[in-house]
This record gives structure tokens, C-alpha cells and sequence, in this order.
């Protein structure tokens, strides 16, 4: 088989696309920041290996994640097939498979916060007089105030049990706790959706004639993550929740591309292998 090279696409889509992924790793110096002030405010720091993950999950998730995205740059668009078939598509293959075993323990992070954010208790006048100023209002997940208000002057507070010196209001916790599911969520199905990419990948590499058997149950597979993943970035929307939003709707973008590269290229093997066969 001859070697395949993936084809271009117009400057400005070029730039479009490098435009975004430079854009993702902006973002991540963004969760960096947000996170650490979020420690900050909950006086709490990295004890240990599980610690690292819990604090710094969603800057360790979009690195990982920025990281696998340009190795799958690298093999669907701007490597050759020849290439990939010797030791660079091995190492590109170890690469994004320690990059995914990140990205399970970045997802095992988010489902940890939701976890912690299960157990309350009720401020009642008995124990409201242990809160003083070195306690932490929760305003939304990962976003604490110091306390100003004294709660035994009235309202409803609930006491965050797994983490330490943090009350809430209710309407305030019950968004924490949905914003958390769909932080875990989204994880998840974007795992869901490398381990479909990665398939497809390596049946066009395979140069099988059975590489399309399955897309029957991979196509719609796919578009059911990708809805979830769109509505999620819809639901961070309407949560006012913009880095959240905005990461969403480049990585949509980013892995629209990846899906447009893997397209083409199967495309081009296809025609490829008819030339090869034609030829015999």
C-alpha cells in the first residue's frame, strides 16, 4: 500500500483551527488560576497524590486533554500513514494512552467533588456559634467568599461535611451539586469519545476492508456523546458559568475537526486500497 497523505484544507480554516487550539491552552492557565484561588479560599493544599488530582482536576483534565488533541492532530492530518505504521505511530499510540489514563484520573477527580459535596449538615443556634470569620461561603462550585454574614442572625445555611470551614445556602448548594454531576458527566462521555476516535483510527490504519463494519453502532454512539456534550455546554451557559462555557464550545469546535481529519483520511485510504486492489 502506498503511503496516504492526509489533504489541506483552505489557509483561513488553518488558521481558524490553530487559532482554537492555541485558545485551549490559554484555558488552561485559566482553570490553573481559578483553581488555585479556590484553594486558596478553602485553605486547603496538596497532601498528597489523591489531594493533586482533587484540587487541580480541571487544569490536569484540559492539559491532558490539549495534549491528546495534538497527537491526534499529528496522526489524522499531518503525518503520513508510512509514518505512522513504524515507531512514531507507536510512541503517538503511548502517548495518548497515558494521556487517557490522565484523563480517567482527572475524571475520577470530578466524581470525587461531587461525592463531597453529598454529605451537609444543618447551622442550627447550637452549633452556629463554632462559625466565625475563618469559615467560607460556597457561591457556586470551585467559587468561595469569605463568611460576612453571621448565620446564627437567621436564614438557612447548611455546613459542607467533607470540606473544611464551608457553608452554604441552599439554593447555592443544590447548584454546586448539579454543576459537579455535569463536571462528571461530560468527563466521562468525553472518554467515551477517544475510545471511539481511537478505534476508528486504528481501522484505517489497519487498511481492513472490514474497517466499516460497526459504524452502525459507532455513528449514533458518537452522536449521542456529542449531545451530551453539547447540552452540557448549553447548561454552563444558562449557569452563567463562561470559562466552563466557552472551554465546552473550542473543544466541540477542536474535536469537530479531529472527526473532519478521520473522515478524509478514511476516505482517502479507501480510494487507496481500490487503486492497490485495481493494480493486483
Amino acid at each position: 500500500m502506498t503511503s496516504i497523505n492526509k489533504t489541506g484544507s483552505s489557509t483561513a480554516y488553518q488558521l481558524l483551527k490553530y487559532s482554537v487550539y492555541l485558545a485551549l491552552l490559554v484555558n488552561v492557565f485559566l482553570f490553573l488560576v481559578e483553581e488555585i484561588d479556590s484553594a486558596g479560599a478553602l485553605n486547603t493544599s496538596v497532601t498528597g497524590f489523591a489531594s493533586f488530582f482533587q484540587i487541580f482536576s480541571t487544569t490536569i483534565d484540559t492539559a491532558a486533554w490539549l495534549a491528546l488533541l495534538i497527537f491526534f492532530e499529528l496522526e489524522t492530518f499531518v503525518l503520513s500513514d508510512s509514518t505512522l505504521r513504524g515507531s512514531t505511530g507507536r510512541l503517538i499510540h503511548l502517548v495518548r494512552l497515558l494521556c487517557l489514563a490522565t484523563i480517567s484520573v482527572a475524571c475520577w477527580g470530578y466524581f470525587a467533588e461531587f461525592a463531597g459535596l453529598l454529605t451537609t449538615s444543618a447551622v442550627t443556634p447550637t452549633n452556629c456559634a463554632s462559625i466565625d470569620s475563618s469559615w467560607s461561603v460556597l457561591v457556586n462550585l470551585d467559587r468561595f467568599e469569605p463568611l460576612a454574614t453571621n448565620p446564627c442572625e437567621g436564614g438557612q445555611w447548611l455546613a459542607l461535611s467533607d470540606y473544611e470551614r464551608v457553608i452554604a445556602t441552599p439554593e447555592s448548594y443544590q447548584r454546586a451539586v448539579l454543576l459537579a454531576a455535569v463536571d462528571f458527566i461530560n468527563a466521562a462521555a468525553w472518554i467515551l469519545v477517544v475510545i471511539v476516535l481511537e478505534i476508528e483510527v486504528r481501522a484505517v490504519l489497519s487498511s481492513s476492508r472490514k474497517q466499516l463494519i460497526g459504524s452502525a453502532v459507532i455513528n449514533p454512539t458518537k452522536g449521542l456523546l456529542y449531545f451530551i456534550l453539547f447540552a452540557a455546554a448549553v447548561y454552563w451557559g444558562f449557569e452563567d458559568d463562561f470559562l466552563d462555557f466557552w472551554d465546552a464550545v473550542l473543544w466541540l469546535f477542536a474535536f469537530f475537526v479531529i472527526e473532519r481529519n478521520v473522515v478524509s483520511w478514511r476516505q482517502e485510504a479507501e480510494v487507496d486500497q481500490a487503486l492497490h486492489d485495481k493494480a493486483l
